[in-house]
């Protein structure tokens, strides 16, 4: 599998001078099959990019499988903006979890109503298809896709995606099940010494896992302001990754006031504690451009 990452921000867009390095587009990864099928992970910002180079580039008619952790406005936004929607012949099929008690096809055609954008959804030309999913093992697009529920105010799924005798997961949108990580008089850094099941529960997901893309929006200084908001630390994360043994870890979904330099500390920070918990585990910061 391959994965390029066109859009590394949350939340909000943040294009200008401080984010150059990183990138300002929200959420979007593009991942390749080993068939050369194309994936693509969210649908924030930097689809615009993307779906412009795969009408440039790649095989007319274009076919490309959206994959959506969940539908708030940072992964869903660039979705308008998708140009292979537009054209005739393309086909596109949409996955991803209900949002707000409403299926997958009325979320996004939201957003698209008159009131917000010039064209409605049911006048996009390509051949597209929705499918709401829920918790388990799915074939999509000739991978094996096991999604699990993350821990977000709305109903967001992780994916664990198999192909080709390798594993990758890309999980966004995640919060700590309890603030503290270790059993107490516990050795940090093992599986079983996880405190809450829930948290524990995560870290299992990764286990095996090649790489792990994950959110990982705020330092354990901002923290506490933004408990229940949905998202990590990059603490946790690197805690969490290490006791599962990922050799590869992403820290995506960066936040729109973290510029450049910041988002460099943070990636300077989380490969101290790897080291500090005796992992050698590989952490990057993703930035748009960035290829594995």
């Amino acid at each position: 599998m391959r994965l390029r990452f066109w859009g590394t921000r949350g939340s909000i867009a943040t294009p200008g001078p401080g984010t150059n390095h990183f990138g300002g587009n929200t959420s979007c990864i593009e991942l390749t099959t080993p068939a050369g099928n194309c994936v693509v992970l969210d649908c924030g910002t930097g689809a615009r990019l993307l779906g412009d180079r795969l009408l440039a580039t790649a095989a007319q008619p274009v076919a490309a499988t959206i994959l959506l952790t969940h539908t708030h406005w940072d992964h869903i936004q660039g979705f308008p903006f998708f140009a292979p929607l537009f054209g005739p012949g393309n086909r596109v099929e949409v996955y991803g979890p209900e949002g707000s008690h409403l299926c997958l096809r009325d979320v996004l055609a939201g957003q698209m109503e008159h009131h917000y954008f010039p064209v409605e959804l049911d006048q996009l030309s390509a051949r597209i298809t929705y499918q709401d999913l829920h918790e388990g093992t799915h074939d999509i697009a000739g991978v094996k896709i096991t999604a699990q529920r993350m821990n977000h105010p709305s109903m967001t799924l992780g994916y664990r995606i198999q192909a080709g005798g390798t594993c990758a997961c890309y999980l966004s949108d995640h919060e700590p099940f309890y603030e503290g990580i270790w059993r107490d008089g516990a050795e940090p850094g093992h599986l079983d010494s996880i405190l809450d099941p829930g948290d524990k529960h995560h870290a299992e997901y990764m286990q095996g896992a090649d790489i792990v893309v994950h959110e990982a929006q705020y330092t354990p200084e901002e923290y506490p302001a933004k408990r229940h908001w949905g998202h990590s630390t990059y603490s946790y994360v690197v805690e969490l990754a290490a006791a599962a043994g990922v050799p590869r870890l992403f820290l995506t979904h960066h936040d729109p006031s973290h510029d450049d330099e910041f988002v460099l500390a943070i990636e300077r920070r989380a490969r101290g504690l790897a080291k500090q918990l005796g992992s050698p585990m590989e952490v990057t910061c993703a930035y748009e451009g960035l290829e594995v």
